[in-house]
């Protein structure tokens, strides 16, 4: 049986978001009062990132039988079988984003959609790959 696929975000994205942690963070020292607060939530909110990142490692797992999500909190486990794999593409803010939607067609309430960041790749490949072709 081979081995299991893995997607997670890339390791030099989440030691870029805690390095800008610590040096905004360090970066309140100087600033006003107003200053303090906006650097601080922004320090605050790549820190949360960061650890994010490391708590979902990894995020996406897939192998001949499911597909396991990790979230925080909660696994989602789509059974091979239920599995709907869909790339979606769009532009939001002049930007184009792509998207990988997984969808347990024996359950309504499970949607989940995953980016590249949480991918750490491009989605229309990992979904090539979740659906068994090549990319």
């Amino acid at each position: 049986m081979p081995a299991p696929q893995q997607w997670t975000t890339r390791p030099v994205e989440t030691a870029l978001a805690a390095a800008a942690a610590v040096v905004l963070g360090a970066a309140t020292v100087w600033t006003d009062a107003a200053g303090r607060v906006l650097v601080g939530a922004a320090a605050l909110l790549l820190a949360v990132v960061a650890v994010r990142d490391l708590l979902l490692r990894p995020r996406l797992t897939a192998d001949d039988d499911e597909v396991v999500v990790r979230a925080l909190g909660r696994r989602t486990v789509i059974p091979r079988g239920r599995l709907r794999a869909r790339v979606r593409t769009g532009r939001r803010l002049g930007v184009r984003t792509t998207s990988l939607e997984l969808e347990d067609a024996g359950d309504d309430a499970v949607l989940v959609v995953l980016g590249r960041r949480d991918l750490g790749a491009d989605p229309e490949q990992v979904g090539a790959r979740l659906l068994g072709h090549r990319a």
